[in-house]
C-alpha cells in the first residue's frame, strides 16, 4: 500500500511569497560558499544536501490524500481518496497525464466533512467533467450531497454541478461499520470537530493506515482517548490532525475541533502504530516552523517512549510518498 499526499495544510491554501523564495535563495547561496557547478545535476544533487526548508517547501494545497494498492496498469483504474481539499486540482491533472482524456476510471473519495477547506478541489477536478469516469464519494453526513452541490453554480461558480459529465454517486456511511471498497476494509470513526468530522482506518493485505484530520481531543475525556488508541491500534501509519501546539489546544484554541503533535504521539504510543504524519498544518506556519515542530515532536516522542518501540515521526508535505 502506497499513500502519496496531494495537499496537506489546514483551514486554507497558502503559497510561498516572493520574500520567502527569496530567503530561500539566499540561504542556499550561502551554504554553497561560492561553489562552482558543473551543470544542472551538479547543482540539484547540492540543493537535495540542504535542509529541508532551505532546499523544498512543505506545499501549501489543503487535505487531500491518495491511497494505492497497485500502480495503475491499464486504461480503467480504481483511485481511493480522503477528502476533496486544493489538493483534489494537481491529484486530477496527474490522472490525465497518465491516462489522457478519454480513460474511463473510478474514483471512490472518503470525505472526513464538508467544511470548505476540504470539499473545494472539487469544483477543479478535471475528470469530474469527462464522460465515462465514475466518481462515488463516501461519507457519514447527511447533507454531504447538497454541500457539493452548493458549491457549483452561481453565484459561486460557473458551472452547475448537473452539467458535470461523470457520473456521479453519494454513498452514505455508518460509524463503526467496515465496509469493503476497491480491495480496502474502511470503518469510519466520529470525532470531535464543528459539525461532526469522521477519520478513516483502511486495511488491505495486512497493512492498516488511519486517515484522522480535524479532530479535537479532549485530556478530560479519557473513554475518547482509548477509542481513539483502538482505532489506531497497530497502524502502519496515522495521518493525523497535528494543527496546533499543545499549550494553544488546551487554552486559547480549545473547542476549535484540531489537536496536536503531543496527543498525537500519546495517542500513537498507545496504540502502538508504527509511524505518525504530522498534518493539517496551521497556515501561518512557514517551512522553518514546521522543521522545527518536528523536531521537538521526534524529542517527545524519544523522551516519553519508555520501553516501547519507536514511533516514526514525520511531517506530511505536498508529494510525499510513503510506502507500507
Amino acid at each position: 500500500m502506497k499513500v502519496r499526499f496531494w495537499g496537506t495544510r489546514g483551514s486554507l491554501p497558502v503559497a510561498l511569497t516572493a520574500p520567502q523564495v527569496l530567503q530561500k535563495v539566499a540561504k542556499a547561496l550561502l551554504a554553497a560558499k561560492g561553489r562552482e557547478f558543473a551543470g544542472l545535476d551538479e547543482a540539484l544533487s547540492f540543493a537535495r544536501s540542504l535542509p529541508f526548508d532551505v532546499a523544498q517547501t512543505f506545499g501549501g494545497h489543503s487535505s487531500c490524500v491518495e491511497l494505492e494498492a497497485a500502480p495503475p496498469a491499464g486504461p480503467h483504474h480504481d483511485y481511493v481518496l480522503c477528502d476533496m481539499g486544493s489538493g483534489l486540482r494537481p491529484f486530477g491533472s496527474s490522472v490525465l497525464a497518465r491516462h489522457g482524456a478519454r480513460a474511463a476510471n473510478t474514483f471512490h473519495i472518503f470525505i472526513s466533512h464538508v467544511h470548505w477547506d476540504h470539499i473545494m478541489g472539487f469544483p477543479l477536478f478535471a475528470p469530474s467533467y469527462m464522460p465515462g469516469n465514475r466518481i462515488r464519494i463516501y461519507g457519514c453526513h447527511a447533507e454531504l450531497q447538497a454541500a457539493l452541490e452548493r458549491q457549483h453554480g452561481a453565484p459561486s461558480f460557473p458551472v452547475n454541478f448537473k452539467q458535470l459529465g461523470a457520473t456521479i454517486e453519494f454513498i452514505q456511511l455508518k460509524p463503526g461499520e467496515a465496509t469493503e471498497v476497491a480491495g480496502y476494509a474502511v470503518t469510519p470513526k466520529l470525532q470531535l470537530h464543528a459539525g461532526d468530522s469522521y477519520g478513516y482506518r483502511f486495511e488491505r493485505g495486512g497493512k492498516s493506515f488511519v486517515y484522522s484530520t480535524d479532530s479535537e481531543h479532549k485530556l478530560e475525556r479519557p473513554e475518547d482517548r482509548d477509542g481513539f488508541a483502538e482505532f489506531f491500534k497497530d497502524a502502519d501509519l496515522v495521518c493525523f490532525d497535528a494543527m496546533y501546539s499543545f499549550a494553544e489546544a488546551i487554552s486559547v484554541k480549545e473547542d476549535w475541533g484540531h489537536s496536536s503533535n503531543v496527543m498525537g504521539v500519546e495517542l500513537c504510543q498507545q496504540a502502538g502504530a508504527k509511524k505518525l504524519a504530522l498534518f493539517h498544518h496551521e497556515p501561518i506556519h512557514d517551512d522553518s516552523r514546521l522543521v522545527a515542530i518536528e523536531a521537538e515532536t521526534r524529542r517527545f516522542e524519544e523522551i516519553t517512549r519508555g520501553a516501547s518501540p519507536a514511533l516514526e515521526v514525520i511531517t506530511a508535505y505536498d508529494g510525499m510518498e510513503i510506502d507500507l
